[in-house]
């Protein structure tokens, strides 16, 4: 079965990224700033969201961000974003960011995150994206933890005014 414009896969929607650690995106000790790597995590998860709809779309959430290792000026960070799940206008992608010493080849885990993105119509509203085409065991398995984690969210939600 092929993706049509009301169902596509998660494979359509994959993302790398390279991004060199310069100078201006580290601290006085020479460690990259948490946020440079926040704000590559969220145009990595843009992309894949983007790919997936063909619409604009905006960051409603970020969880369960970690950063494991240091990541020093002159390594390259690469960025792997997939679509989990999708929930209407909504939809959940998974960012994994890893480090490289370019001059040893070490390779380290460096942040992992959850990024909820709603696509939205020219005037800032939600709109329904199409549906995501479940290929495989791990693809099911990821949507599934996906719709459990939402549904905590949502129920951790405060009430709104």
């Amino acid at each position: 079965m092929s993706p049509s414009a009301t169902e596509r896969g998660a494979r359509d929607s994959l993302v790398r990224m390279t991004e060199l650690v310069l100078p201006e995106d580290t601290n006085p000790k020479g460690s990259v700033f948490g946020g440079r790597v926040l704000a590559l995590i969220d145009k990595c998860a843009a992309i894949v969201a983007m790919r997936h709809t063909r619409r604009d779309v905006v960051t409603v959430s970020v969880d369960s961000v970690v950063f494991l290792n240091k990541v020093r000026v002159g390594y390259v960070l690469m960025l792997r974003g997939r679509l989990n799940a999708v929930f209407g206008s909504s939809m959940e992608i998974e960012v994994d960011v890893r480090s490289e010493d370019p001059l040893t080849g070490d390779k380290k885990v460096t942040t992992r995150a959850l990024v909820t993105m709603v696509a939205v119509d020219a005037d800032g509203r939600p709109v329904k994206t199409p549906r995501l085409l479940l290929q495989d065991d791990d693809e099911r398995a990821r949507a599934e933890r996906a719709a459990e984690r939402r549904r905590a969210r949502l129920a951790a939600r405060p009430p709104h005014p």
